[in-house]
């Protein structure tokens, strides 16, 4: 089933990066399809996030999307190379948004390697936010899709996390975000091979 609206529309980023562990990526672009299940998150809580691309309500051409009703793709350029997929969240003229940091692949492996230009089947296809994007072939043309498809979608099959499974963490690479770089806004299933390798500050 395809997350509805509702699913994004609600006010708690943080309860939707963890309830995304579980759930299914989905794209149908030229009529190839790949797939992958959600096992690392991480929240941002925009203008009140200091690790938030709208920290202090900044509006840009590029995070304009996040200022959208919740249920659509932010998908922004990182370092000029690696394509980040978020999901935005909440009501319009709240940029809250989840990056989706790892996948465990499901459907389309082989198209996946091709993309990625790997030979064989290892974590490192899809274990990282870039990595993922390029394996699902997800770039900045696709910031603004419908996340109810028919080209970009979540899935709820079923797959349920157990609350023991879950931990949550600092996120990565937001040092510069003085105290809101300690906040526990990454989640990532435990024991999970797909997870990336990304560190993010101890917890105080």
């Amino acid at each position: 089933m395809v997350l509805p609206l509702s699913f994004y529309t609600r006010e708690d980023v943080v309860r939707i990066a963890r309830e995304l562990l579980g759930k299914v990526l989905v794209t149908e672009f030229d009529g190839v399809r790949t797939a992958g299940m959600i096992v690392e998150t991480e929240a941002y809580a925009g203008a009140t996030d200091r690790a938030s691309h709208a920290w202090n309500h900044r509006r840009t051409a590029r995070t304009e999307v996040m200022y959208a009703s919740g249920g659509v793709a932010y998908v922004y350029l990182c370092y000029g190379i690696h394509h980040l997929m978020n999901v935005v969240t909440h009501r319009e003229d709240v940029p809250h948004a989840v990056l989706i940091r790892a996948l465990e692949p499901l459907e389309g492996i082989e198209e996946m390697l091709l993309r990625r230009g790997k030979q064989s089947f290892h974590p490192s296809l899809t274990a990282g936010p870039g990595a993922l994007s390029e394996a699902l072939g997800i770039r900045t043309v696709h910031t603004g899709y419908s996340l109810l498809g028919p080209e970009l979608f979540i899935e709820d099959r079923g797959i349920r996390v157990p609350a023991k499974k879950i931990v949550a963490s600092t996120r990565v690479g937001v040092s510069y975000a003085g105290p809101d770089a300690l906040r526990p806004y990454r989640f990532y299933i435990a024991g999970n091979n797909f997870v990336s390798k990304g560190k993010g500050l101890p917890l105080p």
